[in-house]
């Protein structure tokens, strides 16, 4: 099928309103352990009986084709459903990876009509997550991709992904962007959002921005790229931007604490800015050491930032989505993570009962 004569098909699916399969709200809302990793059949039977009952899938697809469908996406919601877990929301082609790997890479370069094109996909994929039953869509707006020195060496031997700026090679000293300034990428950006918040509202689909991974020197950049959404003040920006309930940030606390000076401090007035304008739409629970431009990424329970307070700032400001592991440490002998996940989502759930006792 071309690609017209698909988006023809696609925008023929039911105008009803969506099928948004969560149940009715709960009267006491909660926090929910969440994941993000992995949607195999496999692992959502693993999930289910860890009692992760809530997930964000992996991408349907890298281009808009059928898994893009009311029916396709109907089909993967069915299946985590089938598992008895809510497929609470779904990733967009437009990952974290290096631009020369992006999905749709003319949204940040800034290249039309080619970013028109890629835009208006994008459109219709909203359109039909909602007449699907997904509430939810997660994206980032990167050209660097998220970028890492190497590794260091945690409890136990653990491999820890590591950044220092310092030891970072800015090599060769350009990306294939070229050189992109604060105004340049806020260019960028609100030109997606013009044309993308407007479609999330109507079909209420939210829609969750993840930060840029890390943050750096606002001054310079890295390799001739400005990371606006690399620091808090980029964040406030980005979320007043088209204003509206449906557009909120894919709050990764791991990334918002590289980009604090005392992340054990600092993070949770940045969790109560968020937190209470309703902006957090789900939350990447994750801890490190250090802070901006040296850091390390740890398990939950051994970090700099006291989780146990963390979790009790997201219940304060009323925060009733998932708390997911990420970028968990990487041991010898464990085959896709799959122990230091199991460990993250013990952990989780552990401060989730905790904190509503």
């Amino acid at each position: 099928m071309n690609r017209r004569r698909f988006l023809e098909t696609a925008a023929l699916a039911p105008l009803a309103a969506p099928q948004i399969s969560s149940a009715a709200p709960s009267p006491n809302p909660r926090m929910k352990c969440g994941t993000q990793h992995n949607s195999t059949d496999e692992v959502l039977t693993i999930c289910a009986a860890l009692g992760v009952n809530h997930v964000c899938s992996t991408l349907p697809s890298r281009t808009f084709d059928a898994a893009w469908s009311v029916e396709g996406l109907t089909r993967l919601r069915e299946r985590v459903e089938s598992h008895g877990i809510v497929l609470e929301a779904v990733p967009l082609p437009l990952s974290s990876a290096y631009i020369t790997k992006s999905e749709n890479p003319n949204i940040m370069l800034g290249k039309s009509p080619e970013r028109d094109r890629e835009i208006e996909n994008i459109q219709q994929m909203i359109r039909n997550a909602a007449r699907a039953g997904i509430p939810e869509l997660k994206y980032n707006m990167s050209i660097l991709g998220v970028v890492r020195t190497g590794t260091t060496t945690g409890r136990g031997s653990a491999r820890l992904s590591t950044f220092v700026y310092a030891d970072a090679k800015q090599e060769p000293p350009l990306t294939e962007a070229g050189p992109v300034s604060d105004d340049q990428a806020w260019e960028r950006i609100t030109y997606f959002l013009e044309r993308v918040i407007p479609v999330a509202a109507e079909y209420k689909v939210r829609m969750a921005c993840h930060p840029h991974d890390p943050g750096m020197p606002r001054d310079k950049g890295f390799r001739g790229v400005h990371r606006v959404l690399g620091n808090v003040d980029g964040l406030k920006k980005f979320i007043s931007i088209k204003e509206n309930p449906y557009h909120g940030l894919n709050f990764c606390q791991g990334t918002v604490s590289e980009m604090l000076q005392n992340p054990n401090e600092e993070i949770h007035d940045v969790i109560r800015y968020f937190g209470m304008r309703k902006k957090i739409f789900n939350v990447h629970f994750r801890n490190i050491k250090g802070g901006f431009l040296n850091f390390r990424e740890t398990f939950p329970d051994d970090g700099d930032v006291n989780m146990i307070r963390a979790i009790r700032t997201y219940k304060e400001v009323g925060y009733d989505g998932m708390l997911m592991p990420d970028h968990v440490p990487k041991i010898d002998g464990d085959d896709n993570g799959k122990q230091a996940f199991a460990f993250a989502f013990g952990y989780i759930q552990a401060l989730i009962q905790m904190v509503y006792a």
